[in-house]
């Protein structure tokens, strides 16, 4: 339905007595910055279309006419003198591969002073009689507390826009006034951008500066039959990410960590139960009212085998959790089944899912995608469960022709519930992890039939466009799957797919740092939500993305994948690194923590991870503490530390690497990544191991050197750039 606010309307019609203070010429875009009654605005436009316009700052008290103009090389500033205070504003414009408009806006009040409305900043019109049709579309809009992005087309202006608000720079607000940053980016055409959280009980103080905007727009001029919006919002999104300031990061010292985790899963007994004489690992800690699950038990154990094999340690917890997995195989369904038969008689259906036969789509898939793993690492039980259960999963996508419902019955393939919400079909990135299954069963036996499953439930994913996200992890995943299929069939459908699926991961992330309230004591630039509408991220999910990218990066060694996808994996992968630790309770102050936890207890001394990091204004762990996300650790150590056999000292890179080959006294590989940003190299030991101190090592690279790190001071430190190949040779005085 059409219509505008009154603060639209308003600037519509002083539009027409708008005063031009700056404009310049970029290529094919035009560039205006000009004065309204209250505002400051920008427009931008192709010369040939209607303009865009951006409100750089609002001034409810009215703009005066002494306006204080600075401008020094193509950056412009403002100074703004009103009633109520002075703003601040900063302006530049940019045309590299995209064209870029930065702005930002802050505040000094004059005395304390409350917003209780703040009108968005972005029209897509310059008069109030508009026609629908040319409105175009908003794709990627703020959802809770994701990042504070709009990405949407002008079909008529061949243009497309991706609207970044740094949303780090407005904590200092929501510090001061009590407010939360969710949802703060949204709108509807043609009224949209950023809309302050409004405050009602605390005020902003007198004479204390603070940040109201902090902008940037990418604007791409396509012809839109042609260009592809997975691609190019990817292209966009990795060109911002650029532009815009990144945290620091922080050595963490993941030896440590790992070794009070392991200790705390193999001997806290809230972590097990006991059913038929086997112990299995709980849910959650404590959670002794829910039948053990097969995902959890294998969500726990891969990572175990991970960390195994990069230590050479032989762990006896791994004997442990494969000793239970035949109980979960029906020989009646010929399929492994979600819960343990012997004590289904627990689940009494206070959830949907909670019922014997009920299978939640992807729950079906996952334990089999690990299981292949260890089949194709080579153990012959996990082979067989595989295979044996590999007939039901096809029954089921023939069925559902390759379309999963939400939850069916195992029994009778009743389904029970079909969408996520109406309208947007059910679980639609199971297509893409049941292909990675398949293709698991194509190079474990080499049967064609596989890989043509794999290929049919690939193509369904092509009429979904990029919103494939049902849960991460899976969407993840199939991305994985989509492109080992293009590998294998030189498809590039299949690449494309894949873009998609990382298209739609990358659209739910915090690309920001919630520096107020709770959000204070961690860091969470770059955390992933665990499905499109969750309210906190989490950290099984996110460990499980984690292993995904790696694997994604891995594979797209020989192809000439987006550059935009490389560095936005490598990223993700970097803050996670970074980020992982304060999912456990000893890294977080106590009052941030829930005292009200849904399922089981949570052990604010256990370490084991929380399953839930909230908005800064809510407390975390009120879902529980899961063990089935304790597997951080041991897939952080294999992928980020390198070990040597002959020597007691690691290093540690925080970005991924590939190539990497030892000799006797030294160590080459490639770290990936963009070569606009560093990455963190260490040389460190693990725990309770002292660094020998006749050691000498020598760091050959072309942008860094060795230094003492200021945090261990045994461990030596490098500041590397991505795409950098990197030689660290040792020896002994």
């Amino acid at each position: 339905m059409k219509g505008l606010s009154p603060w639209a309307l308003t600037a519509l019609g002083q539009f027409k007595s708008s005063k031009t203070l700056y404009s310049k010429n970029y290529g094919a875009i035009s560039f205006t910055i000009f004065s309204t009654a209250d505002s400051l605005w920008a427009s931008v436009s192709d010369k040939e279309t209607d303009p865009v316009y951006f409100r750089l700052c609002y001034v409810p008290a009215g703009l005066t006419d002494e306006l204080i103009i600075n401008e020094k090389e193509e950056k412009i500033s403002f100074r703004i003198n009103s009633a109520i205070g002075i703003f601040d504003v900063n302006v530049s414009f940019e045309a590299e591969k995209l064209g870029f408009l930065k702005y930002s806006c802050s505040f000094k009040p004059m005395d304390n002073v409350f917003f209780p409305f703040w009108p968005r900043d972005i029209l897509t019109i310059n008069q109030a009689d508009y026609p629908v049709k040319p409105m175009g579309e908003i794709h990627v809009s703020q959802v809770g507390t994701r990042s504070g992005l709009l990405y949407f087309t002008l079909p008529e202006r061949n243009l497309r826009v991706l609207y970044f608000q740094n949303l780090t720079s407005l904590s200092p607000y929501c510090e001061q006034t009590g407010t939360s940053l969710k949802e703060v980016v949204g709108g509807i055409l043609p009224e949209l951008g950023l809309a302050l959280p409004a405050t009602t009980n605390k005020p902003l103080k007198a004479g204390e500066n603070i940040i109201l905007s902090d902008a940037i727009v990418a604007f791409k001029i396509v012809e839109t039959t042609k260009s592809d919006l997975a691609t190019d919002y990817l292209d966009m999104l990795a060109e911002v990410y650029i532009h815009i300031p990144k945290p620091a990061t922080h050595y963490k010292h993941w030896p440590g960590i790992l070794e009070k985790g392991l200790t705390d899963l193999i001997e806290n007994p809230g972590c097990w139960s006991m059913v038929g004489g086997n112990s299995y690992l709980n849910a959650y800690v404590s959670d002794y009212d829910t039948p053990p699950e097969i995902m959890v038990q294998l969500a726990v154990l891969l990572p175990l085998v991970d960390y195994s094999e990069w230590s050479g340690k032989s762990l006896k917890v791994m004997g442990t959790i494969k000793k239970g997995l035949p109980a979960f195989y029906s020989t009646k369904l010929k399929t492994l089944v979600r819960w343990h038969p012997a004590a289904a008689d627990k689940l009494k259906g206070e959830e949907e899912q909670k019922l014997p036969m009920v299978m939640d789509s992807w729950y079906l898939h996952h334990p089999l995608l690990n299981l292949s793993r260890l089949a194709i690492k080579g153990d012959k039980e996990a082979e067989k469960l595989f295979l044996d259960s590999l007939g039901f999963a096809i029954k089921v996508a023939h069925q559902f022709k390759y379309e999963w419902p939400v939850f069916y019955k195992m029994d009778t393939l009743e389904i029970i519930k079909a969408e996520t919400k109406p309208g947007e079909g059910g679980e639609q990135d199971v297509a893409g992890l049941y292909a990675h299954v398949m293709l698991q069963a194509y190079e474990l036996t080499n049967d064609g039939k596989y890989l043509k499953e794999a290929e049919k439930a690939a193509k369904k994913l092509k009429k979904i466009g990029y919103k494939v996200m049902y849960q991460a992890n899976n969407t993840a995943f199939g991305a994985g799957a989509l492109l080992r299929l293009y590998k294998i069939t030189g498809n590039k459908l299949y690449l494309n797919l894949s873009y998609r699926c990382l298209a739609s991961i990358f659209q739910n992330v915090q690309l920001w740092d919630c520096n107020y309230g709770f959000g204070k004591h961690i860091p969470t630039f770059f955390a992933l939500f665990p499905l499109s509408d969750a309210p906190y991220t989490a950290a099984y999910e996110e460990q499980e993305v984690f292993c995904a990218l790696h694997d994604y990066l891995e594979h797209a060694q020989n192809v000439d994948i987006l550059p935009a996808v490389k560095l936005l994996c490598c990223e993700f992968i970097r803050y996670l690194v970074e980020r992982a630790p304060y999912y456990y309770p000893p890294f977080l102050p106590d009052e941030m923590i829930s005292d009200e936890v849904k399922t089981g207890e949570v052990n604010r001394n256990l370490w084991i991870a929380l399953e839930d990091i909230h908005d800064g204004t809510e407390q975390s762990g009120a879902v529980g503490q899961e063990v089935y996300g304790a597997g951080n650790a041991f897939g952080i150590l294999p992928r980020h530390f390198i070990r040597f056999e002959e020597e007691s000292f690691l290093i540690f890179i925080d970005c991924p690497v590939s190539g990497i080959r030892k000799s006797k006294n030294s160590v080459i590989f490639h770290a990936q990544g963009d070569p606009r940003i560093l990455c963190r190299l260490r040389i460190t030991t693990g725990e309770g191991v002292k660094m020998p101190k006749n050691l000498k090592f020598e760091l050959s690279s072309a942008s860094a050197e060795l230094k003492p790190a200021s945090d261990r001071k045994e461990d030596f430190e490098a500041f590397i750039k991505g795409g950098e190949k990197v030689k660290i040779s040792w020896s002994r005085s």
